[in-house]
């Protein structure tokens, strides 16, 4: 991962929940960097989501707290005092104001946070932060995750070169709304916050929010995105307005990092051997599709057949029927890759089901349903559903 003036990173084993692991993140910004983001829909979000949404409005930014092991969320006034002290001694650490200071948890809901394992860290941190810590920092942020998530990606904004850094974290409990479980962006262009929220949301919502491994949305929700402004003193010009044409390459560029990371996301599924995506077309309108897509890729019985390696389109078919959108029976069509499955709303007459089963063994499948309605089309990408995601998630909390 390529440096990014201005962001340096720190991590530490502090004890939250699994002794020795690192579970501790902390980041510094140099003065002037902005932030966007989007967070979690939930009605039972956690207290660092409520502390970000109180506080994305002010746009600045100078440190990032991340801790795994626990999402702090549903913990009541003691949640909201581990977060208003753990503000108060980031702002101390970082020489800055707690409105500059945003803080996400991941890991176990309900069980309260000991705030002095992150608060009597922070100062060493802060010392200790590097420009060239990415990895590690993608892994203090990992509950059942096997893999550290990152991307990186430059992009031209008038003829000079930023670059864009991201990490995620998920595994489990991912059917985004408005965001992902935790990603943090980071790039050296001089946008302001009003325009990058402009960017954010919609770039959200067409890849973290187009991905589902189980349908259950996190409490902890959390994607925020920093800009440090380093590269205006390369000539880069400073951006107010998110249809700025001179972020064309930028949009793109941002648009491929969170892609990237979302996909990621989904192929470490919590016990997943198939990475699936789910395109419909056809549709009333893009939402609709959006609907239908995950109606399919939600559904448990479809997900096991996938884990099966069993080419029952029959269950795809009850998927789309239950969605609640427009769908023509009589017009509906089904691909497994490029083998035509199901046409004009019965299985088409050169299907046979052994070509089905013999796609079905890939690793990576690819299946399109057309519903015959209209113009809308959506992707959404999804994982199988297997027994090691029960053994996974049966025993969490032991």
């Amino acid at each position: 991962m390529p440096v990014i003036q201005g962001v340096r990173l720190a991590t530490c084993a502090a004890g939250i929940r699994y002794p020795g692991r690192i579970d501790l993140l902390f980041a510094l910004f140099d003065p002037g960097t902005e932030v966007a983001g989007v967070l979690t829909q939930s009605k039972t979000a956690s207290a660092p989501v409520e502390w970000c949404r109180r506080h994305l409005a002010h746009g600045q930014a100078r440190a990032l707290v991340v801790n795994s092991g626990n999402s702090n969320a549903f913990t009541g006034s003691k949640g909201r005092e581990t977060v208003r002290v753990t503000a108060q001694a980031a702002a101390a650490a970082a020489g800055c104001l707690e409105a500059d200071v945003y803080i996400a948890s991941t890991g176990v809901i309900g069980e309260p946070l000991d705030p002095d394992k992150i608060t009597a860290r922070l100062p060493a941190l802060a010392r200790d932060a590097q420009d060239d810590a990415f990895e590690p920092a993608a892994r203090a942020i990992m509950t059942t995750d096997t893999f550290p998530k990152l991307a990186t990606c430059e992009a031209r904004i008038d003829g000079v070169t930023v670059t864009i850094n991201g990490m995620a974290k998920g595994a489990g409990m991912i059917a985004p709304d408005m965001a992902t479980m935790l990603g943090f962006i980071f790039t050296d262009a001089a946008i302001e916050a009003e325009a990058l929220s402009a960017l954010v949301t919609p770039t959200a919502d067409a890849t973290f929010n187009a991905v589902t491994i189980d349908g259950d949305t996190s409490t902890s929700d959390t994607l925020l995105v920093f800009t440090t402004g380093h590269a205006a003193s390369r000539g880069a010009p400073r951006i107010a307005r998110g249809d700025d044409p001179r972020l064309a390459d930028f949009r793109t560029a941002l648009l491929e990092v969170m892609r990237d990371l979302a996909l990621q996301i989904v192929k470490d599924g919590e016990g997943a051997t198939k990475f699936v995506a789910i395109r419909v077309t056809g549709a009333e309108s893009d939402a609709a599709a959006r609907t239908i897509a995950r109606s399919i890729a939600n559904s448990p019985l479809v997900k096991t057949a996938f884990a099966g390696e069993d080419p029952n389109w029959g269950r795809i078919v009850m998927a789309v029927g239950k969605a609640g959108e427009a769908a023509d029976r009589d017009k509906l069509a089904i691909w497994f890759g490029d083998i035509a499955v199901a046409r004009d709303g019965e299985v088409a007459p050169t299907y046979r089901e052994t070509q089905g089963a013999a796609y079905m063994k890939n690793a990576e499948l690819a299946v399109r349903v057309d519903v015959g309605v209209g113009a809308g089309e959506a992707t959404v990408w999804t994982c199988d559903l297997t027994h090691g995601y029960v053994s996974i998630n049966a025993d969490y909390r032991s």
